[in-house]
């Protein structure tokens, strides 16, 4: 079991209130990505889960235990930091081994496990290697076999993949959603990337400035965001967001219209602009279009096939019913 509930949760260092209070219920078994701009919190509540943080109030019960002043090392979790934290002068056996040791686990129970999660995290033939001859992928699957091992009530992943180059986080974000269908525990996992946010989560946690924006799944944030906040940050490219007359004339104060939910013609449309950057990624086409008397630059995605150049006159067209609708709080209208 894995459930986690957060009530009225916050956090204060002096007199600055960097998490106001928050209530959050995590299902056992679920994938929760907390998300948001630096600075917004979300390291800070996954160390008050752990108990790495003290809180300044509120309460955090994991399967309906009270473990608020509980020490990490009883709550039952693990953590993987983005420093894989590795002692470079053991093995990978005896890194993953680690754990188990200090807790005096006979040892035909270790090289069990062991093996069991090298075979998950496909490290058996490195083994006996030191974190120094593995790359970078390697080292933090190693850091997760450490945490495997511990079975614990819930997995805690702190922007694991931020060390790594860009096609080593796509296929350790791969091995993270493998891994989570396999072991089938809760996992709450910190990061500012909303694609890693979006493709990975079973639900995501928008948090801006402490507080949470909005709660819910992938899509459910992309297809209805509660405001402009989190319209603006779910979604790459992101939603343009046009003010003004044109807003006006839908009677709110903000019209939001994604990329690809705008047709392109060289011909005739709603709104008229010229083509400024276009970034040419294949399949699909983002065009950065200047001069449309809506907003100082709108970001339409086209197919990779229509051919455009900078300075070209283009028409774009939005898909109505793809529309979004804020008023002057900035909160969603139907």
């Amino acid at each position: 079991m894995g459930s986690i509930t957060l009530n009225k949760i916050n956090k204060s260092f002096g007199d600055a209130e960097v998490i106001p209070p928050l209530d959050l219920t995590i299902e056992d078994g679920e994938f929760v990505v907390f998300v948001g701009p630096s600075g917004c919190g979300k390291s800070t509540l996954l160390r008050l889960i752990a108990g790495l943080e003290e809180t300044s109030g509120g309460h955090v019960s994991i399967d309906g235990v009270d473990m608020t002043e509980t020490s990490p090392a009883k709550r039952g979790l693990a953590m993987v930091f983005q420093s894989y934290a590795l002692y470079p002068h053991m093995t990978v056996r005896k890194n993953i081994a680690f754990p188990m040791r200090m807790a005096k686990m006979p040892q035909a129970q270790q090289d069990a496990k062991i093996a069991a999660a090298a075979t998950a995290l496909n490290l058996t033939d490195y083994l006996d290697r030191k974190p120094g001859q593995l790359s970078g992928g390697q080292r933090q699957r190693v850091a997760i076999g450490r945490a495997i091992v511990r079975e614990p009530a819930a997995f805690l992943f702190d922007e694991p993949l931020s060390n790594l180059d860009a096609a080593l986080r796509v296929g350790m974000r791969l091995e993270i959603m493998e891994l989570h269908a396999k072991l089938k525990t809760t996992m709450i996992y910190v990061t500012h990337d909303q694609v890693e946010a979006m493709t990975m989560a079973d639900k995501i946690v928008v948090l801006r400035a402490g507080v949470i924006e909005q709660v819910g799944s992938p899509l459910e944030l992309y297809h209805t965001p509660l405001n402009k906040f989190v319209a603006g940050f779910i979604g790459s490219p992101k939603m343009n967001q046009i003010e003004g007359p044109e807003a006006a004339k839908h009677g709110v104060t903000t019209i939001g219209i994604r990329p690809e939910h705008v047709s392109v013609s060289k011909t005739e449309g709603m709104w008229k602009g010229k083509v400024g950057v276009a970034e040419h990624l294949g399949s699909d086409t983002f065009i950065h279009v200047h001069d449309t008397g809506l907003m100082d630059m709108m970001t339409v995605r086209i197919t990779g096939d229509i051919e455009v150049r900078h300075g070209d006159t283009i028409y774009l067209t939005p898909d109505m019913e793809k529309l979004h609708k804020f008023d002057a709080q900035g909160l969603r209208q139907a």
